[in-house]
C-alpha cells in the first residue's frame, strides 16, 4: 500500500488487512460526501483495485452515521456538471471492481450516501439506520438510483422512495431487497466480520471472476441507464425554475417556493 496514499487522505479512514481493506467515510457530523471525498474514493478504490491479495472493501462511515449524501452546494450550475461526472465516475468505479464490497451502514443513509450503499455487493444496517432519497424535496432527483434501485427492489417500491422523499428503516430497506440483512446496532460488526470470514478463505482470483458474470446482465443496462440520467439531470432538470430555487431554499435554510416552471 503506497505510503503517501494513506497519508494524504483527509476526508478517508482506511484500514488495509490481509484480505480485506476497509474504508471509512470521514466527514463528521454527517459524512457529506463532498468533492474532496470523492476524490480521495476514487484514488483509493483505483490503488485497491490493482492489488490482487485483497478481494474485499468494506465502506463504512465514521461516528454514528454512515453518509448524509452528497454536498447540496455542489449542485449549484456552476459545479452540478462536474460534481455528476466525479460521482458518477466514482458509482462506475465502485459497479466495476474486481473485489467484492460492502457496506456496513449505520444511522443516516440517504441521497448519495445511499446511491453509495446500494451498489455495493452486499450491503448490512442497523435496524434503526434511516435509508432514503430526499433529492425531490431539493426541485431534484438521484441518478443513480433512477437507473439501479428499480433493478434491486422492483420499480413500484423504487417509484414510492424516489417520488416521496420519504425515509424508511434499515429494517424495511432489508425487508424490500436495498439490504442484505438488518441487526441491531451491536450486531452489525459482527455480522459484517461473520461475511468477510467466509471470504477470506476463498480465492481473490475466482471471486472477481465469478462477481463478474454475477453483472453480466446488469452491466450492459446500468451504463446506459445512468448516462441517460445525468442528461436529463443536466439538460433538463437543471434548467427549471423549480430545482434552483430547490437548491437555493436549502441554502438559505427556509421552505422553497414552487413555481411549476
Amino acid at each position: 500500500m503506497g505510503t503517501q496514499l494513506l497519508t494524504n487522505l483527509s476526508r478517508l479512514i482506511v484500514e488495509p488487512r490481509r484480505t480485506e481493506f476497509r474504508i471509512c467515510l470521514h466527514n463528521p457530523p454527517l459524512n457529506v460526501i463532498d468533492i474532496p471525498m470523492m476524490e480521495e474514493l476514487t484514488q483509493t478504490l483505483a490503488e485497491i483495485e490493482a492489488r490482487p491479495d485483497i478481494s474485499t472493501i468494506i465502506l463504512s462511515g465514521e461516528g454514528p452515521n454512515f453518509s448524509a449524501g452528497v454536498d447540496v452546494a455542489a449542485h449549484t450550475p456552476e459545479k452540478v456538471e462536474s460534481m455528476l461526472a466525479k460521482f458518477h465516475g466514482l458509482i462506475r468505479l465502485l459497479v466495476s471492481s474486481r473485489k467484492v464490497t460492502i457496506a456496513a451502514v449505520r444511522g443516516h443513509c440517504r441521497g448519495g450516501g445511499a446511491e453509495l450503499a446500494m451498489v455495493c455487493d452486499l450491503v448490512y444496517t442497523t435496524d434503526n439506520a434511516q435509508w432514503g432519497f430526499p433529492e425531490i424535496k431539493l426541485g431534484c432527483y438521484p441518478p443513480v438510483a433512477v437507473a439501479a434501485l428499480a433493478a434491486l427492489i422492483g420499480q413500484k417500491h423504487a417509484a414510492d422512495l424516489v417520488l416521496t422523499g420519504r425515509c424508511i428503516t434499515g429494517t424495511d430497506a432489508a425487508n424490500i431487497g436495498l439490504a442484505n440483512l438488518a441487526v441491531p446496532t451491536a450486531e452489525l460488526g459482527p455480522a459484517v466480520k461473520e461475511t468477510v470470514s467466509r471470504l477470506c478463505k476463498l480465492s481473490p482470483a475466482v471471486l472477481a471472476v465469478t462477481k463478474k458474470a454475477i453483472y453480466t446482465w446488469d452491466s450492459m443496462h446500468f451504463d446506459k441507464g445512468l448516462a441517460r440520467a445525468e442528461k436529463i439531470y443536466l439538460d433538463e432538470l437543471m434548467k427549471t425554475a423549480d430545482t434552483q430555487e430547490g437548491i437555493r431554499a436549502f441554502m438559505e435554510k427556509r421552505d422553497p417556493c414552487w413555481t411549476g416552471k
